[in-house]
């Protein structure tokens, strides 16, 4: 949820670029980073994407669950990324909102009712009464901070 929120928002948090050859293997990349640094991968075929960096193995983006880099030698850039604690914070909390109202989020209806005759509601698109929300509309207030015009 975390690279989903930072692509929202057109903002990852960018504190070093490295572009050049990189080589992936046994599931690590030898990087120089912290332990518990994300990074952010752009030009590889197969592992494009925001990951945490250990010492011990890769996490996914938001640091919970170990993974491991697909083998490949590419070119492309690896970012050094400085998330700050309040969007990793925020993040969790729109990951939540999103498991609970999965459901409704994803229902082409609004309200849908038996008592008697089968009745529903057809959601209009818009947000607010009668119409779809997302966590982007949800958020947005939260989110507009760390907001950037574009990539840069």
């Amino acid at each position: 949820m975390l690279q989903q929120v930072c692509e929202h928002i057109h903002n990852y948090f960018i504190q070093n670029r490295y572009e050049g050859k990189y080589e992936i293997a046994g599931g690590m990349i030898s990087l120089p980073l912290l332990d518990g640094q994300r990074f952010l991968i752009q030009g590889s075929a197969l592992n494009d994407g925001m990951y945490t960096y250990h010492d011990a193995g890769i996490k996914n983006d938001d640091d919970s669950v170990a993974v491991g880099l697909r083998a490949e030698t590419f070119t492309g850039t690896i970012c050094a990324l400085a998330v700050p604690p309040a969007v990793i914070a925020l993040a969790g909390e729109i990951k939540t909102w999103v498991d609970t109202n999965g459901e409704i989020i994803n229902s082409p209806y609004t309200n849908e009712s038996v008592l008697g005759v089968y009745s529903y509601t057809k959601a209009s698109g818009g947000t607010g009464a009668g119409g779809s929300v997302s966590w982007m509309d949800v958020y947005a207030t939260q989110l507009n901070r760390w907001r950037k015009v574009a990539f840069l």
